[in-house]
């Protein structure tokens, strides 16, 4: 592939709900370009995008693909963005390196949740919009109801056909293009006259058109009130500087099938002519202190380095591939480049561009492309290189927080060993992707958005050699108690030598919100003060490990207030006996309750599925908190219990055919009703004893 200079780049990421046909299309593109010989299907497993054999097992994309294509002089590199909710990690950084967002609607269900996901990060970062309504060869596909969908999801944008289709369903066989009035049969770039009864359907679109291209340029509004019409170059020009600038939300509207390859030419077409160059970005940087601040375009080789590495990603035969966006300056083979976010040096000894699995060696890389790099030892997905000196760093996108947990075991010794240096690996590479050892259930904790996304993580793990089982994770209840009470525990072993004595009376506080503390109130000496903390110790021995059901112990307060001691038997050891014992009696009688993990939840669900959502987070144990609608979309908060919330992605997905979506973050620790605290207990006896 030959070098391409800034001003003939552009970015663009397909973005999208599973199943909008992003993949078929991006194949269209190529084919049409000549970079395949033959349209590759998902179905059949052989598509350039998913190359991975993960995403050909599944049948979905699992991961961003970089997908450059050649066309007219320019190169178009195009970031095919999975559009399964799990992989919103992704998603986000595809949004964040491109400089214009396809959105690809499916024609039979308009805007679903996966758009309105897409969308709303394309907001975040305030990157122009394109639409292409797909699948117009499929059974109900109606070209007007997706576009009526969208006006109605997003009201404050306007949508502007720039194509519309010449037939639906089984007789989809073109479209129409408005600026022309010329049609475009299946995947030829001949023009032919439309079909006569569609002029006057082309006609009333084509002067939403021209209105659309004044009101984007004064000189355009002005000839247009004047004249009337604008000239067909007046409208290309109206509608490029419309479609390239996020502020004035204009949205140009294709309409294609990916699988026939019909429509794709002029949206190819569109990715040169209403996609801004890489020169005209604007990014949000922040310096070594935390400010941020911006560079202001035009961007270009001569401009400070800026690379952002968006994906990471492990081949067996390379190892390390690092995919990165220069929004700034430029990088070649064997130079050496300053990573702001580790603070070293690295050096770029194979440059490539990627086409899906296909390696295509380069030597340099100018401002706004979009490359990979091999084997850098300390790189990540997240880090900037800039200039030493200036040591910036491309803002980072926030992430969404993990929604679906999952314990980890390893099957051997040997995994044992290897499994935290993978999981931190997996998790480096992926941000929405978290593992920690967690002490309060003494389990290895894996998180992800979803069971999608944990499994392939997993599975990843599998591939470089580590076997790990997963299991549903314990909750992290919390003991704790709702009275004071007092105990009196003697600890007394008389062995052939030495013996051991110690008395100790202990009273037991809430302490709510405060933690542990522990207090000593023994006056006239009956225990020396030199046995304090061998009585603390003895009772912070029990807090990790609880006392009625395993969990750990928190805001209590303990204080000894007397005791009593022998001259020759008295020892740390004893002491710290006694005090653990005294604490776990005393304890048992203040009204001991478990704690548990309230989640604030949020679900965002289509209006006609809103009673089933509520009669589901009723059998959760649920306080709805209230409900509201956005755009077409019904959205339900409530505030429920992590217990009942560990497999709800799962359950979501089942009532919603995939159209709902949530979000989980931690809001308190409630008490556990007395019920449910009994179960919780009896369990955990029950594991004890089994335990032997």
């Amino acid at each position: 592939m030959r070098e391409y200079t800034t001003d003939k780049l552009r970015n663009v990421a397909f973005v999208g709900h599973q199943g909008s046909g992003k993949t078929s299309l991006v194949e269209a593109l190529l084919f049409n370009t000549g970079a395949i010989t033959r349209l590759g299907r998902v179905e059949e497993k052989n598509s350039v995008s998913d190359w991975d054999e993960e995403e050909r097992e599944r049948g979905i994309s699992l991961s961003t693909s970089l997908i450059p294509i050649e066309f007219e002089d320019h190169k178009i590199n195009v970031l095919d963005a999975p559009g399964y909710t799990d992989f919103q990690g992704e998603l986000k950084n595809a949004i964040r390196v491109a400089d214009s967002v396809i959105v690809v609607v499916d024609a039979v269900s308009g805007v679903e949740v996966g758009t309105e996901l897409a969308w709303q990060y394309a907001q975040v970062y305030q990157q122009p919009i394109i639409v292409t309504i797909n699948k117009m060869d499929r059974e109900n596909a109606n070209f007007e109801n997706a576009l009526q969908s969208l006006k109605d999801s997003f009201p404050e944008y306007k949508f502007i056909p720039v194509m519309i289709p010449i037939g639906a369903e089984a007789n989809f066989r073109g479209v129409v293009n408005l600026l022309t009035m010329k049609a475009y049969y299946e995947s030829g770039k001949d023009r032919s006259d439309m079909p006569a009864e569609m002029q006057e359907a082309a006609k009333a679109a084509h002067l939403v058109l021209v209105e659309a291209a004044a009101e984007a340029d004064d000189k355009l509004i002005e000839k247009y009130f004047a004249e009337g019409d604008l000239t067909n170059d007046e409208i290309r020009d109206g509608m490029r500087k419309a479609a390239r600038d996020a502020y004035l939300k204009t949205v140009p509207v294709f309409v294609t099938s990916g699988t026939k390859n019909i429509g794709t030419v002029p949206l190819t077409e569109a990715l040169t002519v209403y996609v801004a160059p890489p020169s005209e970005r604007r990014v949000q940087v922040t310096n070594p202190e935390g400010e941020t601040s911006f560079l202001y375009a035009p961007q270009s080789d001569d401009g400070p380095l800026a690379a952002y590495v968006f994906k990471t990603s492990t081949d067996r035969f390379v190892g390390t591939l690092n995919y990165f966006r220069i929004f700034s300056g430029s990088i070649s083979t064997n130079g050496h480049y300053y990573n702001a976010t580790r603070e070293v040096e690295e050096r770029f000894n194979s440059l490539m561009i990627l086409r899906g699995k296909e390696q295509l060696p380069v030597t340099v890389l100018h401002a706004g492309d979009i490359g990979v790099v091999a084997k850098l030892t300390q790189t990540k997905t997240g880090d900037t290189f800039s200039a030493k000196e200036t040591g910036l760093q491309i803002t980072k996108p926030s992430f969404p927080d993990p929604l679906y947990m999952v314990a980890l075991t390893p099957r051997t010794q040997q995994d044992s060993a290897k499994m935290g240096v993978i999981l931190t690996n997996l998790s480096e590479a992926d941000p929405t992707l978290r593992w920690r050892q967690d002490p309060d259930v003494k389990q290895v904790i894996l998180e992800g958005m979803g069971e999608t996304h944990v499994s392939v993580a997993l599975s990843r793990a599998d591939k470089m050699g580590v076997g790990i089982d997963m299991a549903l994770p314990k909750v992290p209840y919390k003991e704790t108690i709702m009275k004071s009470a007092s105990a009196t525990y003697r600890h007394k072993k008389q062995t052939g030598g030495a013996g051991q004595f110690a008395e100790v009376s202990l009273r037991v506080e809430p302490n709510t919100g405060s933690g542990y503390e522990f207090k000593s109130e023994v006056f006239g000496g009956a225990i020396s003060s030199s046995f304090y903390p061998s009585i603390d110790k003895g009772v912070q021995s029990v807090l990790g490990q609880g006392v009625i059901a395993g969990y750990p112990v928190i805001d209590v307060k303990a204080i000894v207030y007397d005791g009593k001691e022998h001259p020759v038997d008295s020892k740390d050891i004893a002491f710290q006996v006694a005090g653990r014992e005294a604490f776990k009696e005393a304890f048992m009688d203040a009204n001991p309750v478990l704690l548990e993990p309230i989640v604030d939840v949020k679900v965002t669900v289509p209006e006609s599925m809103m009673g089933d959502i509520l009669g589901d987070l009723n059998t959760r144990r649920a306080r709805v908190q209230g409900m509201d609608t956005e755009g077409t979309k019904s959205v339900v908060s409530a505030q429920v219990p992590l217990a009942e919330m560990l497999r709800y992605g799962n359950d979501l997905r089942s009532m919603t055919g995939g159209r709902g979506i949530y979000t989980m973050t931690l809001n308190r620790y409630d008490q556990v009703p007395s019920h449910v605290m009994q179960g919780i207990i009896q369990a955990h006896k029950a594991e004890t004893a089994a335990a032997g």
